[in-house]
C-alpha cells in the first residue's frame, strides 16, 4: 500500500497492511545516521523504509526584517520574521535563547497585523510546481502547514508570561491575534487548493501543556482558544479533508474538549510529560487518530524501546487509527543501527 492509502484508512479507522510510519529526525540525527553508513544523498525515510509525508507552507508573518546583530564562532543573534531577537547557537540540536519580541503589547500588535496581508507572492509556486505532481503520483501524504494558536503567538511573537496573562487581563488582545494568524492561513491555502495543488489534511503546532499539566483550564480553552480551533477544522472539513493537531506536554484534562472541538488526529502524545496512549486509545480510539505515543527517552536503549514496541502498537493499531512516531522526534542519541531494529520491530508488530 502507499502512504497516501495507510493513512487514509487510519483516519477511517480501519486496518491496512501495516501502520504507517512517520517521523521527525533531528538534524544532528541524520548527520549521525550519515556517518554511521547512511548515503549521504539520501532520503532517510527511503533508506529505511519509512513512510513519506510532504508539507505545504505558506509565510504568513509580518515580515519584519531580519538582520544580524552579533555573530561569534558558537552563535549568532539575529532579527526574525516575526519581530523576535533570537540567539542561535550553532551547535547541529540546539535550542534558541528568546532575548526581545517586538509585538508585545495590542499596539505593536496593531502594527504588526497591518503586515499580515494576504498575498501570492507568500507562497513558494515553483516549489509546488515542482513536486506536487510527483507527490500524488508516488502516494505520499501532503499536508498543509497552518500556522495559529496559543503556542505559535505565545512562542514566536509575544513571548510566554505576554501571553499568559494577556489570557486573562487582555483576551480580546489575544483573541484578535489567533484570528488574524488562523485568516491568513485560511487566505493562502484557499489560493493553493484552488490553484489545483490539493493536500490531504490541515496540521497544526500548539503545544498546550507542559509537564504534568496543561497551559490553561478547560474554561480557558472553551473560552479564547476552542472556537478558533473549531474554526480550522470546519474549513478542513469543507474541503473533504483531515484536521490533526500537534500539543506536547500533558493535555490529557483537555481531551474531551479537544474531541468536541472536532479534531481527527493527536500528536505526539509526549510520555515524558504525562499523556497515556492507552488509556486514549481505550477511551477514545475509535473517534481521534493517535499519532505518536513512543517514549523517545528509550530510543537509545535497544532492548528497551523494541519492548515497548512489542507492548504499545498491538494494543494500539486496534482497528486502525494509529500512526507509529516517537513521542516528539528522534534525537541524536539514536544511532542508526537503533533505528534499523525500531522500523524492524514497528514493521513486525504493526502488522494487520
Amino acid at each position: 500500500m502507499t502512504t497516501f492509502e495507510r493513512i487514509t484508512r487510519m483516519y477511517e479507522h480501519r486496518e491496512a497492511d501495516r501502520v504507517p510510519i512517520l517521523d521527525y529526525p533531528w538534524r544532528g540525527t541524520l548527520s549521525r545516521w550519515k556517518r554511521e553508513g547512511m548515503p549521504a544523498d539520501a532520503d532517510w525515510r527511503d533508506f529505511f523504509g519509512a513512510d513519506k509525508i510532504e508539507t505545504i507552507d505558506a509565510d504568513i508573518s509580518p515580515r519584519y526584517e531580519c538582520k544580524v546583530i552579533e555573530e561569534t564562532e558558537r552563535y549568532s543573534i539575529h532579527t526574525t520574521p516575526w519581530g523576535v531577537t533570537l540567539k542561535s547557537f550553532k551547535e547541529e540540536d540546539s535550542t534558541p535563547e528568546f532575548l526581545d519580541f517586538k509585538v508585545n503589547t495590542p499596539e505593536t500588535w496593531e502594527r504588526a497585523k497591518a503586515r499580515m496581508t494576504a498575498d501570492p507572492n507568500r507562497v513558494d509556486w515553483n516549489y509546488l510546481k515542482e513536486n506536487h505532481a510527483k507527490w500524488r503520483a508516488e502516494g505520499r501524504w501532503i499536508s498543509a502547514g497552518f500556522w495559529f494558536g496559543f503556542d505559535v503567538t505565545h512562542a514566536w511573537m509575544a513571548g510566554t508570561e505576554t501571553i499568559l496573562v494577556a489570557l486573562i487581563e487582555e483576551p480580546e488582545w489575544v483573541r484578535d491575534m489567533f484570528s488574524v494568524y488562523l485568516e491568513q492561513c485560511m487566505a493562502h491555502f484557499d489560493m493553493i487548493w484552488d490553484a489545483g495543488y490539493t493536500f490531504d489534511e490541515i496540521f497544526w503546532p500548539d503545544d498546550m501543556g507542559y509537564k504534568g499539566t496543561p497551559f490553561f483550564s478547560n474554561a480557558t480553552y472553551r473560552e479564547l482558544l476552542q472556537p478558533f480551533h473549531k474554526k480550522a477544522v470546519e474549513w478542513a472539513h469543507q474541503k473533504g479533508i483531515r484536521a490533526r493537531l500537534h500539543s506536547c506536554g500533558d493535555i490529557m484534562p483537555l481531551i474531551p474538549d479537544i474531541l468536541d472541538t472536532g479534531i481527527d488526529a493527536l500528536n505526539p502524545l509526549e510520555i515524558k510529560a504525562g499523556m497515556d496512549p492507552l488509556t486514549l486509545k481505550k477511551q477514545y480510539g475509535d473517534k481521534l487518530v493517535l499519532h505518536g505515543g513512543v517514549n523517545a527517552v528509550l530510543w537509545d536503549d535497544k532492548e528497551a524501546i523494541v519492548a515497548e514496541i512489542e507492548r504499545l502498537v498491538p494494543q494500539l493499531k486496534e482497528n486502525g487509527g494509529y500512526i507509529f512516531v516517537s513521542d516528539h522526534s528522534i534525537p541524536n542519541s539514536v544511532s542508526l543501527e537503533n533505528f534499523r531494529e525500531i522500523i524492524k520491530t514497528v514493521k513486525l508488530a504493526g502488522k494487520y
